[in-house]
């Protein structure tokens, strides 16, 4: 951990998606912040959230979870969701407990949203 605070900042991206950047850590301690923000998002079909994570310095299993659950809220809306720009810690991460085969992953946004397109 660094001791970095979060930032979020949620911007649509001109193919469509919207993209909610995340820098800092999260952790149990800055999730509620992360939650705010995405409960403002309105999931529907055809929609497209991509998160990206470039910046994001440390995740814990509070964090993972978060990304999780909402993974799954687009799931159930019928949105499309995907995440980019994972550290190789993070990527590594998921691997070990599978999530890499559950979650949409990709190296940069434009990757994510180019997959979304698809």
């Amino acid at each position: 951990m660094t001791d970095q605070p979060l930032t979020v900042a949620l911007d649509p991206h001109p193919a469509g998606p919207t993209v909610l950047r995340v820098v800092g850590e999260l952790d149990h301690h800055t999730t509620r912040q992360v939650r705010e923000v995405l409960d403002t998002i309105p999931f529907a079909r055809d929609a497209g959230l991509v998160i990206d994570a470039t910046d994001l310095a440390y995740c814990d299993s509070t964090g993972i979870s978060l990304l999780v659950t909402t993974y799954q809220r687009a799931q159930a809306a019928g949105s499309r969701f995907a995440l980019a720009g994972l550290s190789r810690e993070l990527t590594r991460l998921l691997q070990i407990v599978g999530l890499d085969k559950i979650l949409p992953l990709h190296p940069t946004v434009d990757d994510a949203v180019n997959a979304q397109r698809s």
